[in-house]
């Protein structure tokens, strides 16, 4: 590395990387461009979250909740839920996004840079917090625990000790012993979480995202990033997604509670059970859809994939 390049932390490479002029979220295609998530597999996920915004709103006595999809993409989920509510079912949509608004968008959907505030609905996070730029830390030879610091061709250098808050927070939910162990310090997360459920006057406030607790953190972090369907090496120069896992035991407030996948969506109906044979015979076109959607249940669900993903769900 040229002594010439300059070198910052993760954090604010990763922020100007994804968020700034000509950033990786900014660009047409959208996040859909390069990766696919739950939302993407199947229109079963946003008929889920539909069903849970219904059950929110009648544990509320809500007659127009709101729906407050943060990190939005190009709007695919709120589209997906509005498509599956029930007929005549009110609501106020928002979608949460940096890029513009994109053409064709249903007009019932209000485009916003951040969370309105004062609401009573849902709200929810999809693979939003990962995205959310974090630090990044390592032991050196000696035990003391450095910043790592980056250029946009994604060479790093140790840089100087950790301390203050960040250090306070690797010490309480992610403490480096070992020479050579990293780890992405969630302080900005916790406050991004914080500060999005504090919208909600009241309701549910759910983020889901690959996650980790404290008493399994991976040992040498989780930075990487997507481009084109694929893994890549994380660069921050724009080409491609920055993400890390999310520490969401740390993000959680008090009474929250932490579900993989596979439970949250099949307590709101979404199952693998193959259709009964008899259909095959009495309804063919029926039996092929049956068929085709709990192929995708079992993708959203599968250990080892999307079911894997973590809900933290904070009732408000």
């Amino acid at each position: 590395m040229d002594d010439t390049d300059q070198l910052v932390g993760w954090r604010e490479a990763a922020q100007a990387a994804l968020y700034g002029p000509g950033g990786f979220y900014l660009r047409p295609e959208g996040p859909a461009g390069h990766f696919r998530t739950s939302v993407h597999a199947s229109p079963l996920f946003a008929a889920a979250v539909a069903r849970l915004l219904v059950t929110t709103a009648e544990s509320l006595s809500l007659d127009e909740p709101a729906f407050v999809d943060v990190g939005a993409g190009r709007g695919e989920l709120v589209t997906g839920v509005l498509a599956a509510l029930p007929p005549g079912f009110a609501v106020r949509a928002y979608a949460v996004e940096r890029a513009a608004r994109p053409a064709g968008l249903d007009p019932r959907i209000e485009w916003t840079d951040a969370p309105p505030a004062g609401v009573h609905g849902l709200l929810f996070a999809n693979e939003w917090l990962d995205n959310v730029p974090v630090d990044v830390a390592e032991a050196d030879t000696d035990g003391v625990v450095r910043r790592v610091l980056v250029d946009r061709a994604g060479e790093e250098r140790l840089g100087e000790p950790v301390t203050g808050t960040d250090a306070e927070w690797l010490e309480r939910w992610w403490p480096l012993t070992e020479p050579g162990t990293r780890a992405e310090i969630g302080r900005t997360r916790d406050a991004a979480w914080a500060a999005a459920v504090s919208t909600l006057d009241s309701g549910l406030a759910v983020a889901v995202d690959y996650a980790h607790t404290k008493d399994g953190r991976p040992p040498f972090g989780t930075l990487t990033g997507f481009r084109g369907g694929r893994e890549v090496l994380p660069v921050p120069d724009g080409s491609c997604d920055i993400t890390a896992h999310v520490a969401l035991d740390a993000c959680a407030l008090p009474g929250a509670e932490l579900v993989d996948q596979r439970t949250a969506l099949r307590g709101l109906g979404v199952t693998a059970g193959l259709p009964a044979l008899a259909l095959a015979s009495s309804d063919p076109a029926a039996y092929l859809r049956a068929l085709a959607a709990a192929g995708e249940a079992a993708e959203l669900t599968a250990r080892g994939g999307l079911g894997d993903f973590t809900w933290l769900m904070q009732q408000v």
